[in-house]
């Protein structure tokens, strides 16, 4: 298989990372060991069926070269940090909550200090609790000495205030969005969002997440303790220099010398796996892929299932036994475990842009403290009506390069004047073909609205495809279909974005703007 050729015109090898013995579980060793991570990617697109694989084309090339890149047996452990909730403050309907863009400095690279930022503290920031039906107010301070913005990544929010790149605000000023909460309950996060500089400010720590609670049968249902027995998993597999500098763009990828750390919740775990004792037999994960790029699959190390229960919007029809969970960046996933006995989580990280991480990672041993017996699962979570898109408007949106430059539908979104517009009307329903004429991988994500898969590289959904989604994997060469409804929001100044959120291919282009207004 040739290699695939980069925007730069380079061909694609293999990262920075030396040659290091890969922890491996049964299942792994049992599959071949170390054709592990071309094997899983092929794996994760059950489904999809193999003349869409074949029109991927190059893209399995350069995950197979980023495969030869393994991972370090863990040398120690460490107890899992759970990211701070942050307290709001209600007054009459309204819960505010402060936060400040700021720089710091953290250990990305074990032992190695790297110049970092974070909201409320040096690197990441706390979770965030909303209540379906509930306004909130957010004054956001911005500490950063550049501009920035903060985007509610998944949430359904009024144009001007979902943080995208026309609400951009400078060092010292504060940015108030406040908005009444539509969504059901769900896993969001936060992220910069400012035209050119989102990798930058994402990878040097700027992200957190949002858990958005309601009243359901099903919420009632399932574990919702935070920190006990609802646990965040954040994950970024990162770049940086020996020196601790963190790498973002292409000419930092490319540069020599480079390691690929992954980091659950702000904590590298190259080396060391993380603990977490459980003291619920039933014990919710919300999984964040926060990393700018690369590709995050979950699984247990024994080769166990998982019941997963909500994907990016929302819980799913009702849990389903999987055995692994594929994030690309900027996804979310939500699974339970029962736990009787010890279990260990694995993160498989793979290259999803020119270099980047690579390996099989131990990253969290769970032991199981808890005597309570939990009922059984609900039987149902949610109800999930799929559109009939028979008398749905189509439209074609194409993922496209030039050089080093990213488009869609042939324009180059490095300004706001520059990036192709969708304009829809509020109460439009839409199906959309989503066709990657590269060779490289992207993560289609839509604002304003959720959305259903219609088709993936032409073969119908299944399991939890069947869900709710705004961010979703586009193989090289691949398409997708996507099924959405306008509902609520309409302004004729703001736009929504949708865009690739491998976030250097958004910093170069790839990045068109929605206009939603009145019909």
């Amino acid at each position: 298989m040739a290699d695939i050729t980069e925007p730069d015109g380079r061909t694609s090898g293999t990262g920075g990372k030396s040659e290091k013995k890969t922890r491996h579980s049964k299942s792994d060793r049992a599959s071949g060991g170390k054709g592990l991570h071309r094997r899983r990617f092929l794996g994760g697109m059950a489904g999809v069926g193999l003349g869409a694989v074949a029109g991927a084309g190059g893209a399995f090339s350069l995950l197979a070269e980023a495969g030869r890149n393994k991972a370090s047996a863990a040398t120690g452990t460490a107890t899992l940090t759970v990211p701070d909730l942050l307290e709001g403050t209600t007054s009459g309907d309204t819960t505010t909550f402060t936060l400040e863009a700021k720089t710091g400095t953290a250990e990305v690279l074990s032992g190695v200090t790297s110049d970092t930022m974070g909201y409320n503290q040096s690197f990441l920031g706390p979770t965030m609790k909303w209540t379906s039906g509930d306004t909130v107010l957010l004054n956001i301070t911005n500490s950063l000495g550049e501009d920035t913005t903060v985007h509610f990544h998944g949430a359904h929010v009024p144009a001007k205030m979902d943080g995208g790149p026309q609400v951009a605000f400078a060092d010292g000023t504060t940015w108030s969005p406040t908005f009444t909460v539509k969504d059901d309950a769900k896993t969001l996060w936060y992220h910069p969002h400012a035209l050119g500089t989102t990798a930058k400010q994402a990878v040097h720590g700027l992200a957190g997440m949002i858990i958005v609670e309601d009243d359901s049968t099903a919420s009632s249902d399932l574990p919702s303790t935070y920190g006990t027995d609802d646990i965040p998993l954040i994950f970024q597999s990162l770049a940086t220099d020996s020196s601790g500098d963190l790498k973002y763009n292409l000419t930092g990828y490319l540069s020599s010398g480079l390691s690929f750390p992954l980091l659950l919740n702000g904590t590298n775990v190259d080396d060391t796996t993380l603990t977490f004792t459980a003291t619920k037999t039933r014990t919710r994960f919300r999984c964040l892929n926060a990393s700018p790029s690369d590709i995050i699959t979950i699984q247990r190390s024994d080769g166990g299932t998982l019941n997963q229960i909500a994907t990016d919007q929302g819980y799913l029809t009702a849990a389903t036994e999987v055995t692994s969970i594929r994030l690309v960046a900027g996804a979310r996933a939500e699974f339970v475990l029962d736990l009787s006995d010890a279990v260990t989580l694995q993160a498989v990280v793979t290259t999803g842009w020119v270099r980047g991480g690579s390996g099989t990672y131990d990253v969290l041993a769970i032991t199981a403290s808890g005597s309570d017996t939990p009922d059984d699962l609900p039987s149902s979570l949610n109800t999930i009506d799929r559109y009939d898109t028979s008398d749905f408007t189509a439209r074609t949106i194409t993922l496209g390069q030039s050089g080093t430059t990213m488009t869609i539908n042939g324009s180059a979104g490095t300004s706001m004047s520059s990036m192709a517009m969708i304009s829809t009307t509020l109460g439009a329903k839409e199906i959309w073909t989503i066709k990657n004429n590269t060779q490289l991988e992207h993560s289609f994500h839509l604002h304003d609205v959720p959305y259903q898969l219609i088709s993936v590289n032409g073969e119908d959904p299944t399991g939890v495809d069947l869900g709710w989604f705004d961010t979703y994997e586009v193989v090289g060469g691949g398409s997708i279909e996507i099924a959405m409804e306008f509902t609520d929001f309409s302004d004729d100044t703001y736009m929504y974005m949708l865009h690739c959120h491998l976030l250097q291919h958004e910093d170069e282009g790839m990045m068109a703007s929605l206009m939603v207004t009145e019909s």
